[in-house]
């Protein structure tokens, strides 16, 4: 595990680089929205695009995969959920609690390390998983938190979610880049190095990022935010584990990068739609903040498990 520790470290170590730079005010939080606004729109989309059109369709679409994923997420959303309705808490909430429970940091953190620690093959499930977060959950709680709010379930709510799947850059990227894939369109020699040099900037970009973000984040309601830190890097790993290897049989390698994908800690984009919609977010603030640190050693972990597979 201490081999494995030492090659997750550099990852950690860029985020604490970024968080040192956010909480001396170096870099102010406005420098931090562009930072992400250019890893999000510019370099993280080219390094997505340049991924799926080198892979095949049948690399990604794998039934028994999508499947083991979004049943073992969706268990730790149903517990996380009924937990925060228990407590007596607002559908709203709850669903805010749910989505904290199971999005891990796919595309930022996740992405860039998972591919250099397990390997390019590693592409496919890696965007699998990226793909059912933002399909399906990341619909799911607009839909609740509108719905609970308006009393009812309209069109509007679709056609907002609808909208936003269209417009998200990740999603748009991997979609074109399968396009290009399945009609087999060479990319030329000059477009795929500037790919190659524009996703260059993904990685440590979104790395410091994620650490500048985290200096803004308070560290309020620390005993919630501790057992939703439990569900994200614990029960969620474990959950998936069991429905990719007991229930659905899925191929070990990709059972391993789906396992250590669910580990991750939970993701910035939770913690804007708390703010957007006024939702909780010191909660999620401490979450993000308390799951990102003990992530260091958790993912160390389940990478040395999963690759024992």
């Amino acid at each position: 595990m201490l081999e494995i520790f030492l090659k997750t470290l550099p990852f950690f170590a860029v985020i604490a680089v970024g968080y040192g730079a956010g909480r001396t005010k170096f870099f102010t939080p406005e420098a931090t929205a562009f930072l992400t606004k250019f890893v999000f729109y510019f370099a993280l989309s080219a390094m997505l695009f340049r991924f799926a059109a080198n892979l095949e369709i049948s690399a990604i679409l794998d039934w028994p995969f999508v499947w083991a994923y979004l049943v073992g997420t969706m268990v730790v959303y149903l517990l996380a959920t009924v937990v925060a309705m228990t407590r007596g808490l607002s559908v709203a909430e709850a669903a805010i609690e749910a989505q904290c429970a199971v999005i891990g940091n796919v595309g930022f953190l996740g992405i860039p390390m998972l591919v250099l620690l397990l390997g390019q093959a590693a592409i496919g499930p890696v965007m699998m998983v990226l793909a059912v977060d933002l399909i399906v959950f990341s619909s799911l709680v607009v839909i609740l938190i509108t719905g609970s709010r308006d009393g009812r379930m309209s069109f509007g709510v679709l056609r907002t979610v609808g909208l936003g799947l269209l417009k998200n850059p990740m999603i748009l990227s991997i979609s074109l880049g399968l396009l290009v894939s399945s009609m087999a369109v060479p990319i030329p020699v000059p477009v795929n190095e500037f790919l190659e040099i524009l996703g260059g900037a993904a990685t440590p970009g979104a790395l410091f990022a994620i650490g500048a973000s985290l200096a803004s984040k308070s560290a309020e309601r620390m005993v919630i935010a501790g057992w939703l830190s439990f569900c994200k890097l614990i029960v969620h790993p474990a959950a998936v584990a069991v429905a990719a290897l007991m229930v659905f049989d899925v191929n070990p390698y990709a059972a391993g990068v789906m396992i250590t994908a669910a580990a991750l800690p939970v993701a910035g984009n939770v913690y804007i739609l708390a703010q957007h919609y006024g939702v909780a977010p010191a909660r999620v603030s401490a979450t993000i903040l308390l799951s990102t640190g003990l992530s260091v050693l958790t993912i160390s972990a389940v990478i040395a498990w999963v690759t024992s597979l």
